[in-house]
């Protein structure tokens, strides 16, 4: 009998309490993506979990976004970079991602769109929205939202596909029902009122992903829970 690793046990579990939670919310869990986030692991801890059926990942650097590419990834693996990302690195990681969830200021979306331009591809984006109005946090107030939407809709290279959040550490189930389901609404708002569709809520990791799921994320994303302890 071959030996179960770590992470296809948390690997198990964690699909199990995704499962349990869509259930719970009378969703189908087959709409909500797991965003494997393997920032600080090794290449070889994100192989182990493709080979256990992961597709999408995130990353929060580009200097290891990079790295890890260094070897091409497998054709239908998914990157998404979660991490703040400079203008001045812009070049460095677009031909390496598939999705920027961190789009939060009209700098970044300029230059991405002149290198999208200069090397002929689109890119998905989220834009970030700090619901909790955390000074620390990165990301829109949900006021300035509905105009940087249209800012990125006056960009052909680039498909705003949704939104992005984090709840404040440790929040009470009030708070993560706020901060997420504020998400959603101003979602459901602005696809209203921008006439585009807007499918992706990026919200929710190994912590509070249950509450967020409750909320209708359709992403979450997952490190400690599936790789473990950094």
């Amino acid at each position: 009998m071959t030996a179960v690793s770590t992470m296809e046990r948390n690997a198990i579990e964690l699909r199990d309490r995704v499962r349990i939670a869509a259930e719970r919310a009378h969703r189908n869990p087959d709409e909500i993506t797991i965003v494997a986030v393997s920032k600080t692991f090794e290449r070889a801890r994100m192989d182990e979990a493709y080979q256990l059926g992961f597709r999408v990942f995130g990353e929060s650097r580009v200097q290891e976004i990079r790295q890890k590419c260094e070897v091409p990834l497998p054709p239908d693996l998914e990157l998404h970079m979660i991490g703040p990302l400079q203008t001045n690195k812009v070049r460095q990681v677009l031909p390496h991602i598939h999705v920027l969830e961190t789009v939060d200021r009209e700098n970044l979306v300029t230059a991405l769109a002149h290198e999208l331009e200069r090397i002929g591809r689109t890119l998905r984006v989220l834009v970030q929205v700090n619901v909790s109005g955390e000074a620390q946090k990165s990301g829109l107030a949900p006021g300035q939202v509905s105009q940087f939407i249209t800012t990125i809709l006056n960009e052909p290279r680039l498909e705003p596909a949704g939104f992005m959040t984090m709840a404040p550490l440790g929040a009470d189930p009030a708070t993560l029902r706020n901060v997420f389901g504020g998400l959603r609404q101003l979602r459901d708002q602005l696809q209203q009122q921008a006439g585009v569709e807007l499918p992706i809520l990026s919200m929710g990791m190994s912590s509070d992903f249950e509450a967020a799921i409750a909320e209708g994320a359709t992403h979450i994303r997952i490190g400690r829970a599936l790789f473990g302890e950094r």
